[in-house]
């Protein structure tokens, strides 16, 4: 319970601290398909996600062989936003290459 504090002229209520959740965390995913080419998966993994040659070369062999790979995790917002640039820059290329995001279970 709060502690009051009367005052002359106020009434004053100490502030509970105030304990947050963190936000939601969703990762994206990168889906295999038959059609894009694995250079252009790396340069999606680079552009887009920062991903270091390594890296992109990893998560993109990764993809090809388990059929999907995690790029990043992220807060809502920032994953729906890097999907959809991945979707745009497959569309803009012709390509049938596929991301998501699903929601991750933080413990």
């Amino acid at each position: 319970m709060p502690t009051v504090i009367h005052n002359q002229r106020e009434l004053v209520r100490e502030a509970l601290p105030v304990r947050l959740a963190p936000p939601p965390m969703y990762q994206v995913v990168l889906l295999n398909d038959d059609y894009t080419p694995m250079d252009f998966v790396v340069l999606v993994l680079r552009q887009v996600f920062h991903k270091t040659d390594a890296e992109a070369e990893r998560v993109m062999l990764q993809v090809h062989h388990e059929g999907r790979g995690v790029c990043g995790i992220y807060t809502r917002d920032i994953a729906a936003t890097r999907v959809e640039t991945v979707l745009h820059m497959a569309h803009a290329d012709q390509h049938p290459l596929q991301c998501l995001m699903e929601p991750v279970a933080l413990f």
